[in-house]
């Protein structure tokens, strides 16, 4: 009868510990669990007050074409050089980014016709919308400036029905009007740049591709995949809700 006893109270002992054991795992995931939480927010304000910030004082360019058939590239490639043409006389002597903004918005209707008369002379009748506003962005590269995905300001012009490759470029400050062919944006703009951004927003676009930069690849990578996420989830809800019931 003793030994049953002892058997008892050895697996009563026993039962006590498995629900310590129990409970401080549960502790300890919820611990984890908050931690990842709590960095999940602070990553998630760091990306979302960079991208604000490069939205703010930047303004692109983004030509899209119909398709992607050779013709309709070129035609996309003739319209982005007649509309920069254009809006490099009535940019000139802008050097603040609510007055560059003012004069697009001012000239939209300018801006289309020289779009659509582009368009109407290669011997197409695609229609052309031009529109200033706020739009997505992957993640692009113009030269060795390099824009992490997210929403930015954009004079976003379509042409056709806007399937095709498209052509992006910096309007403000006017990164479009300087030739990248080599792959490097002249110092003189990237001290237009400079002044226009914050020293970490300026080290995240200019040094995302520098080996010696380690900590900040690592953070134009947590914007990158955190924008991005949130695009494609923005993307696929939109055809969600917009596809045929």
């Amino acid at each position: 009868m003793s030994k049953l006893w002892v058997i008892i109270r050895k697996l009563a002992c026993l039962s006590r510990t498995e629900k310590k054991a129990k409970v401080l795992i549960a502790v300890m995931l919820a611990v984890i669990l908050i931690f990842v939480s709590v960095l999940f927010v602070e990553l998630n304000a760091y990306t979302e007050d960079l991208n604000n910030g490069l939205s703010d004082n930047l303004i692109r360019l983004h030509v899209i074409a119909n398709s992607d058939s050779p013709e309709d590239q070129e035609l996309k490639r003739n319209v982005r050089d007649a509309v920069l043409d254009y809006v490099r006389n009535e940019l000139e002597n802008s050097k603040d980014i609510e007055k560059t903004k003012a004069i697009i918005s001012s000239k939209i209707k300018d801006i289309t016709a020289v779009a659509k008369r582009t368009v109407s002379s290669s011997g197409s009748n695609y229609p052309v919308s031009a529109v200033l506003g706020n739009y997505p962005f992957p993640t692009k590269a113009y030269g060795d400036i390099k824009l992490p995905a997210g929403s930015y300001q954009a004079l976003r012009i379509i042409i056709g029905k806007g399937e095709g490759a498209n052509w992006w470029c910096v309007l403000f400050p006017p990164l479009c009007f300087v030739d990248v062919t080599h792959g490097t944006v002249p110092d003189s703009v990237k001290t237009d740049l400079k002044e226009v951004l914050t020293e970490e927003e300026y080290s995240i676009v200019t040094s995302a591709d520098e080996e010696s930069d380690i900590p900040i690849k690592i953070k134009f990578k947590l914007v990158e995949l955190l924008q991005d996420s949130k695009i494609k989830l923005a993307g696929a809800l939109s055809r969600l809700l917009n596809s045929p019931g």
